[in-house]
């Protein structure tokens, strides 16, 4: 496989018409000609959303339905970003955002879903996922296939939880 930013002949069309590569740039969100990271993240802050809705509608507390939603999505994940990558004949395209979907819920492994976390989740998250912090960086480089590009992801969601809880700690109450 080449280059992350390898131009590919029919992109939109072929996101559009091949349900692997539309799941995996979050439901044609990894289109954008600008920071598709950042507007495949998006959808994740509307899942987000959606997971405390459930978790109102079924009385569960917000952490068991996050933790399994990741439990589900991360497999799922795995398999998705690798298909999609070998149908484009590239690693980790820009494009494919399933990724970040499912990275940015990590926070809210411990905060509640509020406006104001929302923000901070997505803030923090696509900063730690652009800037890529130690061992971050190092996973993005040197681990292969659709776990290599959902585990940057997933750790950048780890650094955004611990951000997301000390900024939501230092704020005034």
């Amino acid at each position: 496989m080449s280059n992350k930013n390898k131009p590919i002949p029919n992109l939109a069309a072929r996101v559009w018409r091949d349900p692997v590569l539309w799941l995996a740039f979050g439901f044609g969100s990894g289109l954008a000609r600008f920071a598709p990271g950042t507007f495949g993240t998006l959808p994740g802050i509307g899942l987000a959303v959606l997971l405390g809705l459930l978790t109102q509608a079924v009385g569960l507390p917000l952490p068991l339905i996050v933790l399994a939603t990741l439990i589900v999505l991360i497999p799922i994940g795995i398999w998705l970003c690798g298909a999609a990558s070998h149908r484009l004949g590239v690693h980790d395209h820009g494009g494919i955002v399933f990724d970040e979907i499912v990275g940015v819920l990590i926070p809210f492994l411990l905060v509640p879903i509020t406006p104001l976390n929302l923000l901070l989740a997505f803030l923090w998250f696509r900063l730690f996922d652009i800037v890529k912090p130690w061992p971050i960086r190092w996973l993005d480089r040197h681990v292969a296939g659709g776990w290599g590009i959902m585990v940057d992801d997933l750790l950048a969601g780890v650094f955004a939880l611990a951000a997301v809880w000390v900024t939501v700690a230092l704020l005034p109450h």
